[in-house]
Order: structure tokens, then C-alpha cells, then sequence
């Protein structure tokens, strides 16, 4: 996995942790959630090898098809479409990548 892969999984995955510590949720519905957004983000990150080319459109259609569909596969789970959480998940996901990539650009994430 690349840096660039790895800083973008720790910000969904502090998206989730904060999500779920908010609202109170369950360890279950952290795994839950967690494996949809992640799962979402990574599928498409594979398919328009977002890791492998990179560039601000990649990770735009990523960061839009990818949480998009986390949050609709996590819908069928809870049994409702949460359009809010939908809004919320991307405007926090993308703050969050934003911020890691700006941090690991910056060199304050740097290699171990």
C-alpha cells in the first residue's frame, strides 16, 4: 500500500471513529460502516487506479463514487437511504483526506 493509500484509509477511518463515538453507535455499526465506506472508496480507487496515476480528477471521482456508494451499500444494511448522513459523509471525507494529503505533503506524516 502506498503512503498516499494508507493516509487515505487513516482519514475514513477517523471519519468513522468520529462518527460512531458522536452518535454513540455500536461496535457493530462502526464495522459496519467502516467496511462500507472503506470498501466503497477502495473499489473505485482500484478502478480508476487512483494509486497508480493519481491526479486531482481521480481522486474527486473517488472521493464522490466511492463514499456515494459506501453510503447506499450501508443503506441497504440499515434498511433506509439517511440523506443527511450522505451529505455529512462527504463533506467530512473530504475534509479529512484533504487534510492527511495536505499533512503528508507538508512532510509531517513522514516515513517511519
Amino acid at each position: 500500500m502506498t503512503r498516499v493509500a494508507a493516509v487515505d484509509a487513516v482519514a475514513l477511518v477517523v471519519f468513522v471513529v468520529v462518527g460512531v463515538l458522536t452518535h454513540g453507535a455500536s461496535v457493530g455499526a462502526f464495522f459496519r460502516d467502516l467496511a462500507c465506506i472503506l470498501g466503497g472508496w477502495f473499489a473505485v480507487a482500484a478502478a480508476v487506479r487512483l494509486y497508480g496515476r493519481g491526479g486531482w480528477r481521480r481522486l474527486a471521482g473517488t472521493w464522490l463514487a466511492g463514499v456515494s456508494g459506501g453510503v447506499l451499500i450501508r443503506a441497504a444494511f440499515v434498511g433506509h437511504v439517511a440523506y443527511d448522513f450522505w451529505g455529512v459523509a462527504l463533506a467530512f471525507t473530504a475534509l479529512f483526506v484533504l487534510a492527511g494529503r495536505g499533512l503528508l505533503r507538508a512532510g509531517i506524516a513522514r516515513k517511519p
